[in-house]
């Protein structure tokens, strides 16, 4: 625990888990026993954080979605995928390294795996753009879904996103359209498709790979169509307000699962996924196994039917 990367709310408890390393190093000396106290700080710090997670704002949630230990792209292809190939490439412009995705091999279920990657070093963040997809990133998820829909390969997305990239080029490109089109595929995929909001729902960048007809969430990401910050930026002209965005925005899972945006939410370890990437990791494979077994019965034109239904439903109570 003494590595974990504290958020600003999670306070208390780092003061808690402290304590208790300051105390581990008084015992070790072997002086006296002090292993009473620290079991006793160490249920303390369980506790505290088990009711802190229980109670998180919508802010807090955005915060924990963020946070830079969080499984990425690669940890749950290692996790989850056997015998990963990717492919690159837009057969356009270029390869987006933000937007990576490939063949993979699910249990004894072939698919195609596409996904945000954020990158987890500086350098690496760099390489990946941050999470944030350019149009050649969209065109490529187009790629591997025409193949997955030749091939008869249900697809499998992994969103964690704060968006697609804004800039220039990417404009100049075509952003808007590679969006729109990477959407349009989705929906009208004639295989099986399980999308997971697995960190950053992010706008229409998140959209283009989570339009299935399964949309799961882990239950600390969020889903939105702006940042909190960038919403308090156009209300109130300052993004301090974030924390009052994001409880009007509803961008929790329990808020969109109640407005039928997601369909199921899956469970976080106590304290985020950022705490047991591993249980983390397992607990989402089990939930995306479970969705695609219960699709793989349904004809093209019922998964595409399901889609409209689904989409059509969001927002009635």
């Amino acid at each position: 625990m003494s590595m974990t990367s504290y958020l600003e709310f999670e306070k208390p408890i780092a003061a808690l888990d402290a304590r208790i390393a300051e105390l581990r190093e008084t015992a070790d000396t072997g002086e006296i026993d002090i292993e009473s106290e620290i079991e006793r700080l160490a249920a303390k710090s369980r506790k505290l954080l088990a009711s802190t997670y229980a109670g998180l704002t919508p802010w807090q949630k955005t915060q924990v979605a963020r946070h830079p230990a969080r499984p990425h792209f690669k940890h749950y292809v290692a996790g989850m995928f056997d015998d990963f190939l990717p492919l690159a490439g837009d057969r356009a412009f270029a390869d987006d390294k933000a937007i990576m995705g490939g063949f993979a091999r699910m249990g004894e279920q072939r698919v195609v795996v596409i996904g945000h990657e954020k990158g987890d070093t500086t350098e690496s963040r760099i390489r990946h753009n941050f999470g944030m997809g350019k149009p050649e990133g969209y065109r490529k998820a187009i790629r591997l879904m025409d193949l997955a829909d030749r091939f008869g390969l249900p697809v499998v997305t992994l969103v964690d996103t704060s968006g697609a990239f804004p800039g220039v080029q990417a404009e100049e490109r075509g952003q808007a359209e590679a969006i729109a089109r990477s959407t349009e595929r989705c929906l009208t995929l004639g295989v099986p498709m399980v999308a997971a909001i697995v960190g950053e729902g992010g706008s229409g960048g998140a959209v283009a790979l989570a339009s299935a007809e399964r949309v799961l969430m882990f239950e600390h990401a969020v889903y939105s169509v702006i940042s909190p910050e960038g919403c308090a930026s156009i209300l109130w002209r300052t993004a301090d307000r974030a924390a009052d965005a994001a409880e009007a925005m509803q961008v929790t899972a329990a808020d969109l699962k109640r407005l039928n945006v997601i369909d199921r939410i899956v469970k976080e370890p106590v304290g985020g996924a950022h705490r047991d990437q591993a249980a983390a990791i397992g607990e989402l494979g089990k939930a995306i196994r479970e969705e695609l077994e219960g699709l793989k019965k349904l004809s093209p034109a019922e998964l595409k039917a399901a889609r409209e239904a689904r989409f059509l439903a969001i927002g009635s109570l």
